[in-house]
């Protein structure tokens, strides 16, 4: 099994060929409408008022999207509000990114003109770091090279039938071949958490999967608050779940049935290959970057559809610069938004295929994405904002 990807100085591959130009803002934001192939993240969360924990997860996230795979090279700039603090600071950002052995420039607007002067070096340095990338070639690789995550969302019955076991298939696959898959949510293992646990590779990774369960009920409990009472949402009500347990319960079928490595931090990169589980949140504002930045090339939303509105799926990835695939396994939903779903487990339900069947057809449309195809939202010029995983209050 193999993807045509581009080969990085790293040893890593990736499955898009993109300019990175962070911190966001308006300097960015004007880059990336004038430059065709860049990209820059859209997020309120700059630092400002937050803790140095916060702070850091900031930086690691936006370390870790400029060392993405899918990104050839990179422009860090100065102009943003958390540039001052130490965690923020743009050579920070810029050298930890630079280690990878990635082309980096970096735009100190203090040292321009104006801020117009400093866009205008912007965009000719994109231009031509454009120009570069583009003349990269892909070549084959087998699916060691490959990282994806994952998250669930508007969950109903179809998916803890069919939707997270055959994303679990592929999880297995993935994991087989020497690659790397990411999973989380940590309000969607309550409940089951003692289930996850038994496949950790060691009492580390056992304790942390329940110490993520048992702070995230805390934290809930701290604002008088029983999350039981929170979670299932209301679309996962009209879809048919009764409670968190049963919720929890189907939702941890996307990870497989493989060992669980290690337990990362939102952004954290994985020291090794295999199947992660992520502490995050179950917000698709926030969950994909942080897959992202941990060296996922390819986002999945596997989406069930209870309570869901409207006639299409009109959201981009929030990863910034991995795609967004969408699945389901509910046959309203695909009737719902058929310019969108890029995958249909419902075959398993209907009975025209086994998990293990429509996890191999899976395999072969995400191979597909990774060579090259567009993921059907990927068509789409619109910027979802991206909400960074932060745990402390803001000040």
């Amino acid at each position: 099994m193999k993807f045509l990807g581009y080969e990085r100085s790293d040893g890593s591959v990736g499955i898009r060929n993109y300019v990175l130009v962070i911190p966001g803002g308006f300097l960015a934001s004007k880059i990336c409408d004038l430059v065709e192939d860049t990209k820059t993240i859209l997020t309120a969360d700059t630092g400002s008022g937050r803790t140095s924990r916060d702070r850091e997860t900031i930086a690691r996230t936006l370390i870790g999207l400029g060392r993405n795979p899918n990104v050839a090279s990179v422009i860090v700039h100065s102009l943003s509000a958390g540039s001052a603090y130490p965690e923020l600071m743009s050579t920070r950002i810029a050298n930890e990114i630079a280690s990878s052995g990635k082309r980096v420039e970096l735009i100190d607007v203090s040292k321009e003109a104006s801020t117009l002067g400093a866009i205008e070096k912007g965009i000719q340095l994109a231009r031509e770091m454009v120009l570069e990338a583009s003349r990269l070639r892909r070549q084959p690789f087998d699916l060691s090279h490959l990282a994806v995550g994952v998250k669930c969302g508007f969950s109903d019955t179809t998916s803890g039938i069919a939707g997270n076991p055959v994303i679990g298939n592929l999880f297995d696959r993935i994991v087989k071949a020497d690659g790397t898959a990411f999973f989380g949510e940590n309000t969607e293992i309550i409940g089951a958490e003692h289930v996850l646990a038994k496949r950790g590779t060691n009492s580390e990774v056992t304790r942390r999967i329940l110490e993520v369960a048992a702070e995230t009920e805390e934290i809930a409990k701290s604002t008088g608050e029983d999350i039981r009472t929170i979670n299932p949402v209301p679309s996962n009500i009209a879809g048919g779940i009764s409670t968190l347990e049963e919720k929890s319960l189907g939702a941890i079928h996307k990870s497989g049935s493989a060992p669980i490595q290690g337990v990362l931090k939102y952004g954290e990169r994985p020291k090794g290959k295999g199947l992660y589980f992520v502490d995050n949140w179950m917000s698709m504002g926030s969950i994909f970057a942080g897959y992202a930045a941990s060296g996922a090339q390819l986002v999945i939303f596997q989406l069930g559809g209870g309570g869901l509105t409207g006639n299409d799926l009109l959201y981009t990835s929030t990863a910034v610069v991995a795609p967004l695939m969408w699945t389901t396994a509910n046959p309203r939903t695909l009737a719902m938004a058929p310019t969108s779903i890029d995958f249909y487990s419902g075959t398993v339900i209907e009975g025209e295929d086994t998990i293990e069947e429509a996890g191999e057809k899976l395999l072969q449309t995400v191979l597909d994405i990774a060579s090259g195809t567009l993921t059907k939202v990927e068509t789409i010029k619109y910027v979802n904002p991206t909400q960074i995983y932060l745990k402390d209050p803001c000040f």
